[in-house]
């Protein structure tokens, strides 16, 4: 029996579609499944067209009238597949509970009735590391932590890997970590450096499934249903079968090399070394110690304004961004406080056309 914490302090990483697809996928593989939504916006709950009147909050409060049982809630959506819903009254737990003793482990005396009911117990946390997010952690075997492929994503799982090593040092309880890619664009080139920074950076920690951008994951939300139910042959329903398949390999104790989905195919390693060949380093960098934040843009990411060209600022207050660009001559700006200025290191300008000059650099090849 296994239970697993899918959890981002990054939203927006496509967690609660793990969440209900892999409990989905799981199901479909045969295995008595659970999940369990432990996120006050309910999104888990919504995406599945279930009734929120009784919530794991009747659980768990001391203070609601409505105090029921785990067993009483559960609600069944197909086969080997139940729900714990979630709403918002899931978010007044932290200060109800704030001063009790043992607020860290209320989930894990929860489940200890249940969890021999099931193979999998998948709970779905808040985009957040405060009270919910650490009890499902202290309940738990393992932490899935899905990576969309923006840099903000990626500061995530350092994020959650401080408080894993918390309830471990702390509580005495280690979890395994593993990190899932999903929403990866093979359009992009931005992708694969994404994808190239990930692995080095998380190695033994990532799994080998990578869920792919497919419409038909969001389409199948709206409908209330998983992935697998409202397009069995997607891309998407593809992927989740296989990080499920995955994740019994490794249960049932097989290597990761033992696994057919534990390591990125070859054909993706090759994708991925071959646009990495082709890509140069190019650091932007501006002084501006008043600033409070700088963004930078140009033709090179069609002018955009995003958490991918936000700029980091150093003790010195010069604030720096290091991209991967082809080879080629990019027109670029950066924008401070909302304000737009041309490079002033940088003497090479060309007219924008709107009275303006804009930054010209020119990269080459491993420049």
């Amino acid at each position: 029996m296994k239970i697993i914490t899918v959890a981002n302090q990054k939203g927006g990483c496509g967690k609660t579609t793990t969440a209900i697809n892999l409990v989905s996928s799981l199901a479909s593989n045969g295995k008595r499944t659970l999940l369990i939504d432990l996120d006050p916006q309910a999104h888990a709950t919504l995406g599945l067209n279930r009734d929120d009147k009784n919530s794991i909050y009747n659980v768990i409060s001391r203070l609601t009238p409505r105090k029921l049982a785990i067993r009483d809630i559960i609600q069944k959506v197909e086969a080997n597949f139940d729900i714990v819903p979630s709403n918002v009254l899931v978010g007044t737990l932290e200060q109800e509970l704030a001063d009790e003793i043992g607020r860290e482990t209320k989930l894990f005396d929860i489940l200890e009735g249940i969890k021999n009911s099931y193979d999998y117990i998948v709970i779905d946390c808040p985009p957040s590391l405060g009270f919910l997010t650490v009890n499902s952690i202290r309940a738990s075997h393992e932490v899935m932590i899905p990576v969309e492929m923006s840099r903000f994503s990626v500061q995530g799982v350092d994020h959650l890997m401080d408080i894993v090593r918390l309830i471990r040092d702390r509580l005495n309880h280690p979890v395994v970590a593993r990190v899932l890619v999903t929403m990866f664009d093979s359009r992009l080139r931005h992708s694969f450096v994404m994808l190239d920074q990930i692995r080095s950076q998380f190695g033994e920690m990532l799994l080998g499934t990578i869920v792919h951008v497919n419409v038909k994951l969001k389409e199948a939300a709206v409908d209330g249903k998983p992935v697998i139910h409202y397009d069995k042959y997607c891309r998407g329903s593809k992927d989740y079968l296989s990080l499920a398949k995955e994740l019994i390999a490794i249960e049932e104790g097989r290597t990761r090399q033992e696994s057919s989905s534990a390591e990125f195919s070859p054909k993706m390693q090759q994708i991925v070394s071959r646009e990495m060949e082709v890509l140069s380093q190019a650091t932007f960098a501006l002084v501006a110690p008043e600033a409070q934040s700088v963004y930078l843009s140009g033709s090179f990411n069609d002018w955009s304004l995003n958490d991918e060209c936000r700029m980091e600022k150093g003790a010195d207050g010069k604030w720096s961004l290091r991209m991967s660009l082809p080879p080629g001559s990019y027109q670029y700006q950066f924008v401070v406080d909302g304000r737009w200025v041309s490079d002033p290191a940088n003497e090479r300008r060309v007219s924008n056309g709107f009275g303006d000059m804009n930054s010209l650099i020119e990269v080459g090849l491993n420049a």
